[in-house]
């Protein structure tokens, strides 16, 4: 029997099928990430493993933005930290080699450089890893990592250490541009950079920028964009099948681009929150669920007022109309009045939630104020007693868009 025989198993060939590169692939990705993970164990202990709460993986075509949008995305995400580049992280003179023809690092230096940065304490509550994953076998490492994290998790869950182990949340962010714009902005990057350092070697203000080879020439951009786009699309679209997916055009402005990101990294408490936590607050809705039927809602009620209660309804109609809508009218520049009101009608709850859903219907946005005021009435000059009346005043704030002033 060889060496190999007896340190390896063989899984017994499946008559009629065929092993495949994806199988190759997935192997390959468990011994690297095995012993990338054995080495982290030894060296920084088990009880130390403590990766981010939420990661963010932001990948995308040369020249899509992503170290443009990486401060908005860290904002929106409310993270103190920096994001952690790969391509900064591989600064060996090899790494420096592969990089400028084009390629890419080896998985297991990409990896085991990557991991061991994620522990630093400074990434505890999140983490953007800029130009992670980028092949199949990275993405097959990023899964073997969620499952360890959740293992890790699972087995701190009711401990004093639980707060180091929670559960991940992953967003896998892909910004994508065409060739041609791809090559165009990495060219005028180039461009930008030569302009910036030939001023510093002229003038020795500042510090010359490191400069992409690739960023120099159309040749090497268009090589480095379809190297992407053959070695590390299809495996920025496999993140799908598991993250939670957010796909950017980013052909357009900034502007444009950062809108898109929001809108796409819109809270998902299912996917953020402890499973106990989840549960406690699930039974309460959603803004969003509320807002789809808001508007049904307000006129059911309206109707509901108009047919059921309708003396009370006229009522109160008419001292919005009367006396409310004259002090509003005043106040249309600033866009916010105050209306007290001591009416005995408004004892009743129901009144005010006309009024606030009136206020609704019309467009403006109404809050209610109750406080209790007590009025002296009379002295008792043997003791000095004050008796005093109780009287409710009901403070009604309207809010609505004022008028735009300008000046020039």
């Amino acid at each position: 029997m060889s060496n190999a025989d007896a340190n390896e198993t063989v899984a017994a060939p499946v008559p009629g099928k065929k092993s495949t590169i994806d199988d190759l692939e997935i192997k390959d990705a468990r011994l690297i990430f095995n012993a990338v993970w054995e080495q982290l164990e030894e060296d920084c202990g088990h009880e130390q493993l403590r990766f981010p709460k939420e990661i963010i993986l932001l990948g995308g075509a040369p020249g899509s933005g992503k170290g443009t949008h990486t401060e908005f995305i860290r904002r929106a995400r409310g993270f103190t930290c920096p994001p952690i580049v790969v391509s900064d992280l591989l600064d060996s003179d090899e790494a420096r080699r592969i990089k400028d023809a084009g390629g890419m690092v080896g998985d297991r230096d990409v990896v085991g450089i990557l991991l061991r940065r994620m522990l630093d304490s400074e990434f505890r509550d999140g983490a953007i890893l800029d130009g992670f994953p980028r092949t199949k076998v990275q993405v097959e490492c990023l899964k073997l990592l969620v499952d360890k994290i959740n293992a890790l998790h699972r087995e701190f869950h009711d401990t004093p250490l639980a707060v180091h182990f929670r559960k991940p949340t992953i967003h896998a962010m892909v910004l994508f541009v065409e060739e041609s714009t791809s090559i165009e902005r990495q060219l005028f990057r180039g461009q930008q950079i030569s302009a910036y350092n030939a001023k510093v070697r002229k003038t020795g203000d500042g510090s010359e920028r490191e400069s992409r080879a690739t960023d120099l020439e159309p040749d090497a951009a268009q090589h480095r964009y379809r190297v992407f786009k053959e070695k590390t699309w299809s495996a920025l679209q496999s993140l799908r099948e598991r993250f939670f997916y957010h796909f950017i055009n980013a052909e357009g402005p900034i502007k444009e681009v950062e809108e898109n990101i929001l809108a796409e990294l819109q809270y998902q408490s299912s996917l953020e929150l402890d499973e106990r936590t989840f549960d406690r607050l699930r039974t309460i809705q959603i803004a969003s669920e509320i807002v789809v039927h808001a508007r049904q809602e307000l006129v059911r009620r309206l109707d509901s007022y108009e047919l059921e209660h309708t003396e009370m309804f006229a009522q109160v109609v008419d001292i919005v109309r009367n006396r409310f809508m004259p002090i509003v009218t005043r106040h249309a520049i600033a866009g916010h009045a105050a209306v007290n009101a001591i009416d005995e009608i408004f004892s009743n709850p129901m009144a005010l939630a006309m009024v606030i859903d009136v206020f609704s219907e019309r467009g403006y946005r109404a809050t209610v104020d109750k406080r209790l005021e007590y009025i002296p009435e009379k002295v008792n000059l043997e003791t000095g007693a004050i008796d005093c009346r109780q009287l409710w005043i009901y403070r009604i704030h309207i809010h609505f868009q004022g008028s735009e002033i300008r000046r020039g």
